[in-house]
């Protein structure tokens, strides 16, 4: 089928819910995509920090089929084996103890507000139940992730949201001391704010809301859905201030694909949890669980990271010569492989000739280029990247 056939079917039988762009893809390999007609595409989006792997590696390939031929799901009644093993790798790596899986990031924000929410009932009665935010955060599309999100184009439509979110500005201590109140049971933060605009908060940030939350006895939530599994140069972002939550949650990368959700915590806190409290059928399935140990253990290698460090420095040095020649570039910011430039103009025509030019990235905060490249990328594909911003911005600024 040609690519317009298919997109106008699409608009005929699914609903509207994306702005998609005017592109349909076919098939892709490590970093690139090719469309329905066979065009190649460079992708620096990694289905939104999802196949940092790149696309269809063969040993994920092998894995999926291997256990796709002995157990694909039983339901969370039984144990299975491959879920017990990723469960028992998440743990190793960080400060948690135990893990619920889910399907997505939203169903992982989910299980972390209804265990903030439970175990403060448990501990202080049914009055301590509200959750501090941050503004421009995103943490998903359900009624109650997308109240915890802090923008309201999210929310608008959907009101009555669920009650007991407030949001303050990210970055911003005194904003989160200034709004705990005998109400509330958590702090829930992104260690850099993705789809806000590629926030990455000062030194002490985090330092200070784990110093608030041991202090008010508040449960300290991070949500890595977007920026854990190796994105920064660390398996999981926090790592790189060495400050660790009560929970964590994970989706996107876990699984580089297959749907997946987890939620981590410690003994202490998963203890608020029983039995029929929380539940998800295709939570944590023998095949998706398989696929998400095979590339926990590649990505948590050592040499991985490293090369993600590396190659993430040469990108923002790339990005920042840049910025020094293109005054309408503001600022450059990010970290490892999740980089952005805000321009002081829309960037949807950007990403738009960058389509047009083989080459995929895409747009947040209205004004932000946010580049989230497979973590295989090389400095080469960077250099390309780089080479077609540089021809459209100078066409920009002559």
């Amino acid at each position: 089928m040609d690519s317009q056939t298919l997109m106008q079917q699409a608009q005929n039988h699914i609903c509207r819910t994306y702005n998609r762009y005017n592109l349909a893809i076919a098939r892709g390999s490590g970093c690139y995509l090719w469309d329905q007609e066979g065009r190649q595409y460079l992708d620096f989006v990694a289905g939104i920090a999802v196949c940092n792997l790149g696309h269809c590696p063969t040993e994920i390939a092998q894995v999926m089929y291997a256990q796709a031929q002995q157990l694909v799901h039983v339901s969370n009644l039984y144990y299975t084996e491959p879920q017990v093993k990723l469960a028992e790798a998440l743990t190793s790596s960080c400060f948690a103890d135990k893990v619920f899986f889910g399907n997505s990031g939203a169903e992982a924000n989910e299980a972390a507000i209804k265990l903030a929410r439970k175990y403060s009932r448990m501990g202080y009665g049914p009055g301590r139940y509200g959750i501090i935010t941050m503004k421009n955060s995103f943490h998903g599309r359900t009624l109650a992730t997308l109240s915890a999100t802090g923008q309201q184009k999210i929310q608008e439509g959907f009101e009555p949201l669920v009650d007991g979110f407030r949001y303050v500005e990210f970055d911003n201590l005194d904003a989160v001391s200034e709004a705990i109140d005998k109400t509330v049971c958590a702090v829930l933060v992104e260690p850099i704010q993705g789809e806000g605009g590629v926030r990455v908060p000062h030194q002490a940030y985090l330092e200070g809301l784990r110093e608030l939350c041991t202090r008010h006895d508040l449960l300290l939530i991070y949500d890595e859905i977007q920026v854990g599994m190796g994105r920064t140069g660390k398996l999981f972002s926090h790592q790189h201030e060495g400050v660790t939550p009560d929970i964590m949650t994970l989706a996107k990368a876990l699984a580089n694909g297959m749907p997946i959700g987890a939620m981590l915590t410690t003994d202490r806190v998963a203890e608020a949890f029983s039995p029929g409290s929380h539940a998800s059928t295709f939570g944590g399935t023998p095949l998706v669980t398989a696929v998400g140990l095979e590339v926990f253990r590649q990505i948590s290698s050592a040499s991985f990271l490293e090369e993600v460090q590396k190659v993430g420095e040469y990108f923002q040095q790339r990005l920042m010569a840049l910025m020094e020649k293109y005054a309408f570039i503001r600022e450059v910011r990010g970290r490892g492989l999740i980089l952005g430039i805000e321009l002081d103009f829309p960037g949807g025509e950007v990403v738009a000739q960058c389509q047009e030019r083989g080459v995929l990235i895409n747009c947040t905060a209205e004004k932000v280029l946010r580049f989230l490249p497979p973590l295989i990328v090389t400095s080469a594909e960077v250099d390309r990247l780089i080479d077609t911003l540089e021809h459209l911005f100078r066409e920009k600024g002559e």
